[in-house]
């Protein structure tokens, strides 16, 4: 992890398209962008040493834009920043970018945001994050340090559509 000057604003994985990421056409199925991007978020609460955060983390929203294909055997890079920390909510901003392949060029194939709320177990309704959360992921936000407008686009991670 980065020292409190310097924090990490994102994490990112990269894996390679699978068959089984596949549909009947070839490219990727539309579940494979969400497993990229839960395991790009995974590596983010691993850098902030924070495993309590998964169980009691569900998505309460998920928005996708799909810009281009991803084929079978294709390098893919799957990022997530953390957008908004609210009282009881995360919201996430993500890129999937896919890597040069068979001739096709490299680019974002996939963007969007995930909003996750945190309901601790036994509990039924969303609560407010713990204070150890809130004091690891705040430092992490992409809209700290000045963003104008607060969100992913200010900060280059997510992408318009065309």
């Amino acid at each position: 992890m980065n020292d409190e000057a310097t924090p990490n604003r994102h994490a990112s994985i990269e894996r390679t398209v699978e068959w089984v990421d596949t549909d009947a056409s070839g490219h990727q199925h539309n579940s494979a962008i969400m497993r990229w991007v839960e395991s790009a978020e995974a590596e983010l609460f691993r850098s902030l040493d924070l495993p309590e955060y998964f169980p009691s983390a569900p998505r309460v929203q998920q928005v996708v834009n799909f810009k281009s294909k991803l084929w079978f055997g294709q390098r893919v890079t799957a990022t997530v920043g953390i957008q908004r920390l609210g009282r009881t909510s995360i919201t996430y901003g993500f890129e999937v970018h896919g890597h040069a392949h068979a001739g096709s060029e490299a680019g974002i194939a996939a963007f969007g945001t995930v909003t996750v709320a945190h309901v601790p177990s036994g509990s039924a309704a969303a609560q407010p994050w713990p204070a150890n959360i809130r004091e690891a992921v705040s430092p992490h936000r992409l809209d700290n340090g000045g963003l104008e407008s607060g969100g992913l686009e200010s900060s280059g991670m997510v992408s318009s559509l065309p």
